[in-house]
């Protein structure tokens, strides 16, 4: 029977250097928690029953500022890009059989349904892999999702790295992911570092299980919003006006 547990890998090293500030991005603070805590209640409202923040800059501070029941910490040390991230998760992750998500620590503002739509698409296609994109009017040095004339991924470009064809493509990664976690785990062991960057991306999963011969799938998200990723004072400004406009309605 085929196992439906969750599981969540949160993306957590980072320091965050368009902040202008030697905090930690993640422990930038949105209505007094940092952000990371907005993506382990996220994790753990859709029921995820292993939830691991990937750490590195000031990883013992965010450590005691984050702690929380049931969650773990495990270190990136170098930081190699958000495969090799993933890559530190996997211990953590042994004998666990069900879905993984990939969420990211600055991204606070998603939604719970959000993540179990993209669930439910992940489960309703038989994907091994599951991408949220969005689509944006303005993609910017957004990774562009290639897709085939059946919908699928073929893989996910980094901005620097593609074609001007490829950027003419307006749906676009949000670094957040449903994968069957045999897959996920095998996937990261095989990502190579052949790009303008020398890092491990996970976008290469994509094109890793296209050669698996498994399905591959995107989840558009309704609202950009919902998928920003805080990078600048100005964004983590906006989260703020965000979260206090939903407790005024609330």
């Amino acid at each position: 029977m085929e196992d439906k547990s969750i599981g969540a890998v949160i993306l957590a090293a980072g320091k965050g250097t368009r902040m202008h500030s030697d905090l930690a991005k993640v422990l930038h603070t949105i209505d007094g928690r940092p952000m990371l805590a907005y993506s382990v209640d996220l994790a753990r409202a859709v029921g995820a029953e292993r939830i691991v923040a990937v750490i590195g800059h000031q990883a013992q501070q965010v450590r005691e500022l984050c702690a929380a029941p049931g969650l773990l910490f495990v270190e990136q040390r170098p930081q190699l890009g958000t495969g090799h991230a993933v890559l530190q998760a996997r211990k953590a992750f042994a004998g666990f059989a069900g879905r993984v998500l990939v969420l990211c620590g600055d991204v606070p503002l998603l939604r719970t349904n959000t993540i179990a739509a993209l669930i439910d698409h992940h489960d309703a296609t038989g994907a091994a892999v599951t991408v949220m994109t969005v689509v944006l009017s303005d993609p910017g040095n957004y990774g562009r999702v290639v897709k085939d004339a059946n919908g699928e991924v073929m893989k996910i470009v980094e901005a620097r790295d593609a074609t001007e064809a490829e950027k003419e493509i307006h749906e676009i990664n949000t670094g957040i992911y449903c994968a069957d976690s045999g897959f996920l785990f095998s996937a990261v062991t095989r990502i190579g570092n052949c790009n303008a960057q020398r890092e491990y991306y996970l976008t290469d999963i994509m094109e890793i299980a296209r050669r698996d011969g498994v399905r591959t799938q995107a989840y558009v998200a309704a609202d950009a919003v919902e998928v920003m990723g805080i990078n600048t004072p100005e964004e983590l400004a906006c989260a703020r006006r965000i979260v206090a406009a939903w407790e005024d309605v609330a």
